[in-house]
Protein backbone atom coordinates (compact mmCIF):
# COMPACT_ATOMS: atom_id res chain seq x y z
CA UNK A 1 0.00 0.00 0.00
CA UNK A 2 1.30 3.45 -0.86
CA UNK A 3 1.83 6.14 1.77
CA UNK A 4 -1.09 8.40 0.79
CA UNK A 5 -3.47 5.45 0.64
CA UNK A 6 -2.30 4.13 4.02
CA UNK A 7 -2.64 7.58 5.58
CA UNK A 8 -6.16 7.93 4.17
CA UNK A 9 -7.18 4.52 5.46
CA UNK A 10 -5.71 5.29 8.90
CA UNK A 11 -7.61 8.58 9.11
CA UNK A 12 -10.86 6.99 8.00
CA UNK A 13 -10.53 4.11 10.49
CA UNK A 14 -9.71 6.43 13.38
CA UNK A 15 -12.46 8.89 12.49
CA UNK A 16 -15.08 6.15 12.28
CA UNK A 17 -13.91 4.41 15.47
CA UNK A 18 -14.50 7.71 17.26
CA UNK A 19 -17.94 8.09 15.63
CA UNK A 20 -16.96 11.35 13.93
CA UNK A 21 -18.33 12.53 10.60
CA UNK A 22 -16.24 14.35 8.03
CA UNK A 23 -18.23 17.44 8.93
CA UNK A 24 -16.75 17.33 12.46
CA UNK A 25 -13.43 18.43 10.93
CA UNK A 26 -14.93 21.60 9.44
CA UNK A 27 -12.76 23.87 11.57
CA UNK A 28 -9.62 22.33 10.09
CA UNK A 29 -10.53 21.30 6.57
CA UNK A 30 -13.33 21.10 4.09
CA UNK A 31 -15.28 17.89 3.69
CA UNK A 32 -13.92 17.69 0.12
CA UNK A 33 -10.30 17.91 1.29
CA UNK A 34 -10.85 15.31 4.03
CA UNK A 35 -12.52 13.04 1.50
CA UNK A 36 -9.49 13.43 -0.79
CA UNK A 37 -7.16 12.62 2.12
CA UNK A 38 -9.17 9.55 3.08
CA UNK A 39 -9.27 8.41 -0.53
CA UNK A 40 -5.50 8.64 -0.86
CA UNK A 41 -5.64 11.40 -3.48
CA UNK A 42 -3.89 14.01 -1.34
CA UNK A 43 -1.13 13.99 1.21
CA UNK A 44 -1.37 16.13 4.35
CA UNK A 45 1.00 18.75 5.66
CA UNK A 46 2.49 18.29 9.11
CA UNK A 47 0.17 21.03 10.34
CA UNK A 48 -2.83 19.16 8.94
CA UNK A 49 -1.79 15.92 10.67
CA UNK A 50 -1.66 17.91 13.92
CA UNK A 51 -5.08 19.47 13.29
CA UNK A 52 -6.70 16.15 12.39
CA UNK A 53 -5.22 14.53 15.49
CA UNK A 54 -6.50 17.37 17.67
CA UNK A 55 -10.01 16.97 16.30
CA UNK A 56 -9.92 13.23 17.05
CA UNK A 57 -8.25 13.84 20.44
CA UNK A 58 -5.26 11.60 19.64
CA UNK A 59 -1.53 12.20 19.42
CA UNK A 60 -0.36 12.89 15.84
CA UNK A 61 2.02 9.95 16.10
CA UNK A 62 -0.97 7.67 16.66
CA UNK A 63 -2.20 8.50 13.16
CA UNK A 64 1.24 8.07 11.65
CA UNK A 65 1.81 4.81 13.51
CA UNK A 66 -1.45 3.40 12.18
CA UNK A 67 -0.47 4.55 8.71
CA UNK A 68 2.87 2.73 8.81
CA UNK A 69 1.33 -0.38 10.35
CA UNK A 70 -1.00 -0.52 7.36
CA UNK A 71 1.84 0.10 4.93
CA UNK A 72 4.50 -2.31 6.16
CA UNK A 73 3.76 -6.02 5.77
CA UNK A 74 4.40 -7.88 8.99
CA UNK A 75 4.90 -4.73 11.06
CA UNK A 76 3.53 -4.81 14.59
CA UNK A 77 3.08 -2.03 17.06
CA UNK A 78 5.84 -3.51 19.21
CA UNK A 79 8.30 -3.87 16.32
CA UNK A 80 7.79 -0.30 15.14
CA UNK A 81 7.99 1.14 18.66
CA UNK A 82 11.18 -0.83 19.32
CA UNK A 83 12.71 0.47 16.11
CA UNK A 84 11.83 4.06 17.03
CA UNK A 85 13.11 3.56 20.58
CA UNK A 86 16.41 2.23 19.21
CA UNK A 87 16.78 5.05 16.67
CA UNK A 88 16.06 7.72 19.27
CA UNK A 89 18.50 6.25 21.77
CA UNK A 90 21.30 6.35 19.20
CA UNK A 91 21.35 10.12 19.46
CA UNK A 92 22.20 12.57 16.70
CA UNK A 93 24.40 11.42 13.82
CA UNK A 94 27.88 12.91 13.73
Amino acid sequence: MELKQAFGKAIRQMRKSRHLTQEAFGGNSSQTYLSQLEGGGKGPTLEMVHALASTMDVHPLTILMQCYLLMEDGATLDSVVERIRSELSEGPAS
